[in-house]
């Protein structure tokens, strides 16, 4: 077997700390135990799409970047829109109220993300340029005055940490479940509310001319409990 390796360098304020993180977000605490685990689920289950995808993208592994505001803020704005939509009010948002990223070449524009409190400083006019709807903003500014409480959700229990996340008003199970996955790397997080994962669950584990809906999501995935966010990443790709 061939030895892979990592190379990476960090400047800048967290350097340290980015490094010593850096298995982590690159999927090594998903453990090849957990994930062979998986896969015997998947072929004991025997669902020829999810085995197929699981063989194409068989170095699929669960991040965890340990990161809830920086996976919160994103997630937010992804509330019932376009990944699109989505993407370009973050990249108008932080390019104009982060900072330039330290030590990083000018031509490529990295920018660092806005501190809780910097987010909670942009005019409501800017929220509107930028195609975000008050009620997400609202989200983010309410997220924002207990970011430090949030933070501490790492290394909780699961139900714990969810809990914790959602009592932010506009912070649902939806959006509770990708901070999840993301910051977490929980593997279980399924994404309750979501305008399409039901109707590619349903039709890949499912009849595909029966009704989907979030309900009929969960009971399909319940055999995979413990995996049901790897599934439906999996059926995603």
């Amino acid at each position: 077997m061939t030895t892979e390796t990592v190379d990476a360098e960090a400047w800048g304020p967290g350097a340290s700390w980015l490094l010593k993180t850096l298995p982590d977000l690159l999927g090594l605490s998903d453990t090849e135990e957990t994930r062979a685990e998986f896969a015997e689920l998947v072929a004991a289950q025997g669902n020829p799409q999810l085995v197929q995808s699981l063989h194409r993208n068989r170095g699929f592994r669960v991040m965890r970047s340990s990161r809830v505001w920086d996976s919160l803020v994103p997630a937010v704005l992804e509330q019932r829109v376009t990944v699109q939509e989505a993407h370009r009010a973050y990249q108008l948002l932080v390019r104009r109220y982060g900072i330039p990223a330290p030590g990083a070449p000018v031509d490529l524009r990295l920018c660092v993300s806005p501190s809780p409190r910097e987010w909670a400083l942009i005019p409501s006019w800017e929220w509107h340029r930028a195609g975000v709807d008050g009620k997400r903003s609202r989200a983010i500014l309410g997220a924002s005055r207990v970011a430090v409480r949030l933070e501490e959700t790492v290394g909780m229990e699961r139900d714990e940490a969810a809990r914790r996340i959602r009592t932010v008003p506009g912070i649902g199970v939806w959006t509770a479940a990708e901070v999840m996955h993301r910051a977490h790397g929980d593997a279980d997080a399924v994404s309750v509310g979501d305008l399409h994962l039901p109707r590619i669950v349903c039709g890949a584990l499912g009849d595909p001319a029966m009704s989907w809906d979030d309900e009929r999501m969960l009971e399909l995935l319940e055999p995979y409990r413990g995996h049901r966010y790897r599934v439906s990443a999996l059926l995603y790709r």
